[in-house]
């Protein structure tokens, strides 16, 4: 049986509108074939957009909530349809155009949909809807380019058929996007940084403190996307506390607000300790 499309995106059945997109670009950007290297990455990617295509759809949507999927299979007395079979690069997938035959009066059910898969994702993140005939001729370039640099947005200088052209990458942009030109198409390559590590939105770094400092509380310098920030430290603070940074994380690269920066506080215990020191600890019973 298929997956019910409420369940693949990890929505209620309720969910808004803006919900449902906000589910859809985090689980298509998690499950894209060109960044999950999983073997059934391009199986979840294709189940993902196709419950998208129908939820985001007004008429699809109430389809889909009174009929479910038989609404869209040809052989249950549903909508009826065509099977239609393309290709993208090294990907194959199917999908159904209606016809006649539906319980929407007898005639042709307009979904007003994609043609594929790959294409919502590249309406969704800004790109335009074209033919996979018409894709797979726009050349694709690849640029590496630093994790502060897509968080931050930068201008790159890059080699196009020959030709130095100077192009500008939006803040936000994330490992395995592609960014579409006017006859070409970008796309990044984010290097793993040392510090930050990245969630959708969010970052997260670790940050050391002793344990004097974890215990009687201080203030520390801690770094961020852009400049060091000084937080305080609470007395009796326990190892892998998290301190909450609101707006110090990513731009979303689509304008829907800034993520948050997580300092993960690593207490550091040491290794070898004075005599006086060992004293102190024990007569504090700790």
């Amino acid at each position: 049986m298929k997956p019910d499309f409420y369940e693949t995106l990890g929505v209620k059945k309720g969910a808004s509108k803006e919900e449902i997109k906000s589910a859809y670009r985090k689980m298509a950007m998690a499950n894209h074939p060109d960044r999950n290297k999983s073997p059934d990455a391009e199986e979840k990617f294709k189940e993902i957009n196709e419950a998208y295509e129908v939820l985001s759809n007004d008429q699809k949507k109430s389809a889909y909530d009174q009929f479910g999927h038989a609404a869209f299979d040809p052989s249950s007395g549903g909508f009826g349809g065509t099977t239609h079979t393309s290709q993208n690069g090294p990907f194959t997938y199917t999908w159904q155009g209606g016809q006649g035959g539906n319980p929407f009066g007898g005639q042709e059910f307009d979904f007003g949909g994609f043609s594929n898969p790959f294409d919502i994702f590249e309406q969704f993140f800004g790109g335009n809807v074209n033919s996979g005939r018409q894709r797979q001729q726009t050349p694709t370039y690849k640029i590496q380019i630093s994790f502060l640099d897509a968080a931050n947005g930068c201008e790159k200088e890059v080699d196009i058929d020959g030709r130095r052209k100077s192009i500008k990458i939006p803040a936000g942009v994330d490992d395995g996007q592609r960014i579409r030109f006017n006859d070409f198409i970008l796309y990044i390559d984010v290097q793993p940084d040392k510090f930050f590590k990245r969630d959708g939105n969010d970052v997260y770094v670790n940050v050391e403190i002793s344990f004097a400092n974890a215990a009687l509380g201080t203030d520390i310098e801690v770094p961020t996307l852009k400049e060091p920030l000084k937080v305080r430290v609470k007395p009796g603070t326990q190892p892998n506390t998290l301190i909450r940074l609101r707006g110090q994380g990513v731009r979303d690269v689509n304008g829907y607000g800034i993520g948050d920066l997580y300092i993960r506080l690593l207490v550091v215990i040491p290794s070898k300790l004075t005599t006086k020191q060992k004293e102190l600890i024990r007569e504090f019973g700790l």
